[in-house]
């Protein structure tokens, strides 16, 4: 799984499900990511040299940094903790699959208050 957040908002720009890692699956996912979005001034936290060329390979720049790092890591361990509660009672394809993940996206933009953000929303982050 690939995912993108603006760490400042929280608000989660996409999440892709692919069967395997490595630099060719994060290229497509930036590449998609790059159609739906403005990365010129994304800074991409990364540790592993795939990510690099993925990123190398779109004329996007990563570098390292622990502390955006572990904030990142942080959400994602969020993430993963919610998905594995959904797909320890999941039977089913990718496509729904695909759908829970669209539908944990909208809760978590549009409804969820977050702590960080004084009770808002990333949505509500966003728009003020």
């Amino acid at each position: 799984m690939y995912a993108a957040i603006n760490i400042e908002t929280k608000l989660i720009l996409d999440v892709e499900l692919f069967g395997r890692h490595g630099s060719d699956p994060a290229a497509a996912f930036l590449h998609r990511l790059s159609e739906k979005h403005d990365l010129s001034d994304a800074v991409f936290p990364v540790d592993g040299y795939g990510y690099q060329t993925a990123l190398f390979r779109l004329g996007l720049g990563g570098r390292l940094d622990y502390v955006e790092r572990n904030l990142i890591e942080k959400w994602f361990h969020t993430l993963k903790m919610r998905v594995d509660r959904f797909h320890n009672s999941w039977v089913g394809s990718h496509g729904s699959v695909r759908e829970w993940l669209i539908q944990f996206v909208q809760y978590y933009n549009f409804q969820r208050p977050h702590q960080a953000l004084d009770g808002r929303t990333p949505v509500e982050e966003v728009t003020n």
